[in-house]
């Protein structure tokens, strides 16, 4: 291996053990959580059980569609037509991934893999990829925007919460890595996914597929939430819980643990009770939409992978 070779290996080598160090923190903290309010847990599972079974097959039904959303979006951030069937599949395989490694990096390496099988260079399926995020971010930045609206009051920063100096802080560190060696490549790297976006949007049903199914994906997630929630009683509007699950999620993604395994449970679970709710009925609701949307898919969607890579899928 070459210097530059063995330079970027031992930074990508500290970067794994930073996240892990971080995932195993935070685990070790929802573990402690967990196990000091294992009895509302344990009241919440048990309500679970006997929810009404109606609403539960909604939220599974809008668990399930979410991975076509997925599929849609990823196939409006390429310019060229992917295979549909095992497009779906990497995005089920992906959602897989992700409640193995930290923050969403398993489905990004899935779809990655994956454009790259279909004959998408390594540079444009990273763009893809990283156009797809972005877009979801976006979505849900206006979605958490306009639900704010609708609900006023319910997401306020605390009144010691220093808003000026961290914004100060965000602008000089994103100023000093611009300003620095990182400056030509970043602007590199924006050149060409300036121009693969260029591409998509040229492309009126590419740019729909893209924005249509990332708006889906962030709705449908909504609604199993909310659907979970009307099944248990849960005594807050749907808009509200709409809004709070947006918020905790996009909280929980600050902190790289599996799946956001702990981390969104927790925040998600502190924001439901924080703003009226029971917290067995919280405790319910988070149970619920965990199981759909994470715990029960894990083990086929591991083998959907597993199937997808002796196929050469990916």
């Amino acid at each position: 291996m070459t210097p530059g070779q063995v330079a970027v290996a031992g930074t990508r080598r500290r970067a794994v053990h930073w996240h892990c160090a971080v995932g195993l923190a935070a685990l070790a903290v929802a573990g402690w959580l967990a196990r000091r309010h294992w009895p509302v847990l344990e009241t919440g599972a048990v309500r679970l059980v006997v929810a009404d079974q109606g609403w539960l097959l909604v939220a599974a039904t809008a668990a399930a569609v979410t991975w076509l959303c997925a599929a849609l979006a990823q196939q409006g951030a390429v310019p060229v037509r992917l295979p549909r069937g095992r497009l779906v599949a990497a995005q089920f395989a992906g959602s897989a991934a992700n409640q193995v490694l930290p923050a969403g990096l398993g489905g990004g390496a899935v779809n990655l893999r994956f454009l790259m099988r279909c004959g998408v260079p390594a540079a444009r399926a990273a763009t893809a990829v990283a156009v797809r995020g972005t877009a979801g971010v976006l979505v849900r930045a206006v979605l958490i925007a306009s639900l704010a609206l609708a609900c006023p009051g319910v997401l306020h920063a605390p009144d010691t919460f220093p808003a000026g100096p961290v914004a100060a802080g965000a602008v000089v560190v994103a100023a000093a890595l611009l300003a620095g060696p990182l400056r030509r490549r970043c602007r590199r790297w924006l050149g060409a996914a300036w121009a693969d976006i260029g591409a998509v949007h040229a492309r009126p049903g590419r740019a729909a597929a893209l924005w249509g199914g990332s708006l889906a994906f962030a709705v449908l997630h909504c609604a199993v939430l909310v659907a979970v929630a009307q099944a248990v009683a849960l005594p807050l509007a749907p808009q509200r819980v709409a809004l709070l699950y947006l918020a905790a999620s996009g909280a929980a993604a600050l902190l790289p643990t599996p799946g956001g395994l702990g981390s969104l449970d927790a925040v998600l679970a502190l924001a439901l009770t924080a703003a009226g709710a029971p917290a067995a009925a919280a405790a319910s609701a988070v149970i619920g939409y965990r199981l759909l949307t994470a715990w029960l898919p894990l083990l086929p969607g591991l083998l959907v992978l597993g199937a997808l890579i002796r196929h050469k899928a990916l």
